[in-house]
């Protein structure tokens, strides 16, 4: 099927990733094998399965978004699936998505137990097995979760054996001075800087997750910008009312 076909046939084919998750953003502390192995998958060269887990905030979905960005700005047909919204898909998601070159299955442990939705996946993953020979060079297949296959809770057990088939990276948690980094990492892409002590400051006041931690940089991110003031800890203060 052609490309422009796929992108018309499948509306999540056309999503606009979001653009400050990109490899260039991601700050990868101890998980420079996952970045590498991602990396190698745009051009060809990586596994063309992949199952990558973590918990939340370790950069999952951070990490597909910016593979599905690369594979799609080259003109490959891409599809996201993010599972955490299964509720409100429909069963023929999969229909024919064997023919696209990079597939991403995010949040699998959402559907653990429903037991139309691990058939769905399970034939697809058997559809994309049998069609190899009829996809672009350099597909693949990224599935997400929290937990490795055995441990997500899936009644079906073919399913969980062909999760385990591919190569298996844990995505393990930034420390302290990572997070430190990564957000120094955040607000030099956006043209601003973080001083250390704010920093600081920022990971021993608030939540650590990262989620949090990147919404607040962004907040003073458009309060600097709108203030005209450099980030200081006063002024950190006065933002967030701390």
């Amino acid at each position: 099927m052609p490309q422009d076909e796929l992108r018309f046939q499948y509306p999540l084919l056309a999503l606009k990733f979001p653009d400050d998750e990109t490899f260039a953003s991601f700050y990868p502390g101890q998980n420079y094998s996952v970045l590498t192995q991602l990396k190698n998958s745009v051009v060809g060269l990586g596994e063309p399965v992949l199952y990558m887990w973590g918990e939340s905030g370790s950069g999952r979905s951070h990490l597909l978004h910016a593979l599905c960005s690369e594979v799609d700005e080259r003109g490959d047909s891409v599809a996201y699936i993010p599972l955490r919204h299964y509720q409100s898909m429909t069963l023929d998601i999969f229909e024919n998505m064997e023919q696209v070159t990079l597939v991403c299955i995010d949040d699998i442990e959402e559907i653990a137990g429903d037991e139309k939705w691990e058939k769905a996946l399970f034939d697809f993953y058997n559809r994309w097995s049998d069609n190899k020979e009829n996809r672009s060079s350099g597909a693949s297949l990224v599935f997400c979760a929290n937990h490795l296959p055995k441990q997500l809770g899936l009644k079906l057990n073919d399913l969980v054996s062909r999760l385990e088939w591919g190569a298996c990276y844990h995505l393990t948690p930034l420390n302290e001075e990572d997070k430190l980094g990564a957000l120094q990492l955040r607000a030099q892409l956006k043209g601003m800087k973080l001083p250390v002590d704010v920093g600081r400051f920022l990971l021993n006041r608030l939540s650590r997750d990262m989620n949090t931690l990147l919404d607040t940089l962004d907040q003073l991110d458009n309060a600097s910008l709108e203030a005209k003031r450099k980030l200081t800890i006063p002024f950190v203060k006065e933002v967030l009312v701390l």
